[in-house]
């Protein structure tokens, strides 16, 4: 038995300096938000999907190309715009003349990382066509439906200050995203870095840091992380407590945020070299998981009342053991 749990923890050592060697990688391109590069690597190690909300110029595009270099993944940009029809993201049946029969042919989604860019300038409709990719890693074109290529995960980008020409996400699609982080602006010192390399000759490949079969493996070795009953119990009062019915919420998070809360904390405490998963680690990631998964009431919009802050107050409610 201790040689079995001597093995694990090793196995999770590994796995660790191997996420914490990927971090250090991307962040040598991406200045700043070391936090956003490190939740990343913990949705997608997770198997889950991740939403980038900032505004234009902070690097999010850089960021994601960078990752999939790094992970040396195949990755596919899609810009995503009111014209953009869903056929244009799966792919669509073409009848071939010369045989007099229908040929498929695939859309940019068949990659293993998808930028979707700028995400809520698309109609709901064609937004509306990653769903069975970002859920069941597979696409339907026609009759016949394809396995994705694994790894695959989707990394969206929104603007969140445009209002013309955009259109919400539908709330189906939203809750398929594991994380929704935040990107702020970088620090006065971090700012004067990337003045410095734009106006130099300053250059950087990106190395591969881990193979295809990284996240698979990392998959299975998460999911293995314990997670004792006082902290799920804990997960689903912070869960539970905002789905009570107040002046702020109006709807509260799904299941998924449950189940996110449990996988994303025990990433966070494989990232950290541990086997188990403690009330910080459910803390870490809890803003990530649940800020998209909550509406908010018109009063809470009237009185400026974010979703950070009804998470906060829920979070500061319940004692931990």
């Amino acid at each position: 038995m201790k040689n079995q749990d001597n093995k694990e923890n090793q196995e999770i050592k590994e796995i660790s300096n191997q996420m914490q060697e990927l971090k250090n990688e991307i962040s040598k391109i991406l200045v700043g938000n070391d936090d956003v590069v490190k939740w990343s690597i913990l949705a997608v190690a997770s198997g889950g999907n991740v939403l980038l909300e900032g505004v234009p110029g902070l690097g999010k595009t850089l960021f994601v190309n960078s990752f999939a270099k790094a992970c040396d993944l195949k990755f596919s940009r899609i810009q995503f715009t009111p014209d953009l029809l869903p056929t244009d993201v799966i792919g669509t049946k073409i009848f071939n003349m010369k045989d007099s029969t229908f040929q498929t042919k695939k859309g940019p989604i068949f990659s293993n990382v998808i930028l979707a860019d700028e995400i809520n300038r698309a109609p709901p409709k064609t937004q509306s066509s990653l769903l069975e990719a970002m859920q069941e890693k597979q696409v339907t074109i026609g009759e016949e439906t394809y396995l994705l290529d694994k790894p695959f995960f989707v990394m969206a980008t929104q603007n969140p200050i445009e209002q013309e020409g955009t259109y919400n996400l539908p709330e189906a699609q939203v809750d398929r995203f594991m994380f929704k982080i935040i990107v702020n602006y970088p620090s006065l010192e971090e700012e004067k870095e990337i003045m410095n390399r734009i106006s130099t000759n300053y250059q950087y490949e990106i190395k591969k840091v881990v193979k295809k079969d990284f996240f698979e493996k990392t998959q299975k070795i998460i999911k293995d992380v314990f997670l004792d009953e006082e902290i799920q119990d804990y997960i689903l009062e912070i869960v539970n407590k905002l789905r009570e019915k107040n002046d702020y919420i109006e709807v509260g998070p799904s299941p998924r945020a449950t189940i996110y809360l449990s996988i994303g904390a025990k990433a966070n405490a494989v990232f950290d070299g541990r086997d188990y998963v403690t009330p910080d680690d459910v803390k870490e990631i809890a803003y990530n998981v649940l800020r998209h998964r909550i509406i908010l009431s018109y009063e809470a919009m009237a009185k400026d009342v974010t979703s950070e802050l009804v998470i906060k107050e829920a979070i500061d409610s319940i004692e931990v053991a």
